[in-house]
């Protein structure tokens, strides 16, 4: 469904016409753009779209069934972008993603959405608060989606951040640290890590090729006015950092989990010289009481009167001592 349609001109606001081709023909009449948002649109939907602007059929194909990585094309007549917004969810510390594809090209700007997160109307009215922006035409829709989705990226990374400070607290207590949920808590967080690396490392090939940072050198993209370079290049030093806190999260989560294990050997240990110590002090009566139980008529000390107080302060006085020799020793 269309979500909005308006046409821009020297950085202002007009509404969009019914008929898509009459929109586009204003636009370029008036030297400006027209943006359409269109979210989860059926096939049928984006027939129209794709007649009226000539998108190329394979970035087409992409935008109807999503599941696409973050990446740039370029075709004759447009741009074609997809960015992966990455939403959190603070009830469930969860995060999920969704997807905006970006057709650019002379005179307008195409937005599909999908998934329910990240809404682009907020970005749309932020970018009309700013005509000097709307004045480099489509392309600051493109660097206004880009700079919303790579923001919200370092507030998410920030939200992992506090997660993982909680989970490392829970891993190194001494009450929690042995409980049977938090290794897959831990396995939990980092399957959450890798959803979000999965949209923040292939945007950085585009953003900088956006830049004009990227392996081609100075060469600019198509359909993309130069002049927005640093403007792009700032939304890639963001995208760095992100990937950098992403790089962090993975490898810390790598260690919390091999610390977890680490504790968990140590504890097994810890329980089975316990074990083991008991045994050992349980064996040394239990022999005594063994040998004097066996049904032999001539055994020393058998008929003696003081034999049964002897063997039990015999016991006692072995017990005590090895008592004390574990204690010593740690394993009690």
């Amino acid at each position: 469904m269309i979500v909005d349609c308006a046409v821009y001109r020297d950085g202002h606001r007009s509404e969009g016409l019914d008929d898509l081709s009459d929109a586009l023909a204003a636009a370029r009449a008036v030297g400006g753009f027209v943006w359409i948002g269109l979210h989860e649109p059926s096939e049928k939907e984006f027939e129209r779209v794709t007649e009226e602007f000539g998108l190329h059929p394979l970035a087409v194909e992409d935008a109807l069934n999503a599941h696409q990585r973050p990446k740039l094309e370029v075709y004759d007549d447009s741009l074609f972008v997809v960015l992966k917004p990455v939403v959190y969810e603070p009830e469930s510390d969860a995060v999920s993603t969704g997807e905006v594809m970006i057709f650019l090209g002379d005179g307008f700007a195409v937005t599909v959405r999908h998934g329910e997160g990240s809404p682009l109307a907020a970005v749309r009215r932020r970018l009309e608060e700013e005509p000097e922006l709307l004045e480099k035409g489509p392309t600051s829709v493109l660097y206004a989606i880009a700079d919303a989705t790579v923001d919200h990226y370092l507030e998410v990374a920030t939200e992992l951040q506090t997660d993982m400070e909680e989970l490392e607290a829970e891993v190194f207590s001494p009450e929690v640290g042995g409980s049977r949920n938090t290794a897959s808590r831990i396995y939990t967080f980092k399957r959450q890590v890798l959803e979000f690396r999965r949209a923040t490392g292939p945007l950085a090939l585009p953003l900088t090729r956006l830049a004009g940072t990227g392996p081609t050198g100075g060469g600019g993209v198509a359909f993309v006015d130069d002049k927005a370079r640093p403007f792009f290049r700032d939304v890639s030093d963001h995208l760095t950092r992100v990937n950098e806190s992403v790089d962090g999260l993975d490898r810390l989560v790598s260690d919390i989990l091999s610390a977890h294990l680490a504790q968990t050997s140590v504890r097994q240990n810890d329980d089975m010289r316990k074990i083991s110590a008991w045994a050992a002090m349980a064996a040394i009566p239990t022999m005594i009481a063994g040998i004097y139980g066996m049904n032999f008529e001539h055994m020393p000390e058998l008929h003696w009167v003081w034999s049964y107080p002897a063997v039990i302060v015999v016991m006692a006085a072995l017990e005590v001592l090895l008592y004390r020799l574990f204690k010593r020793r740690g394993w009690l």
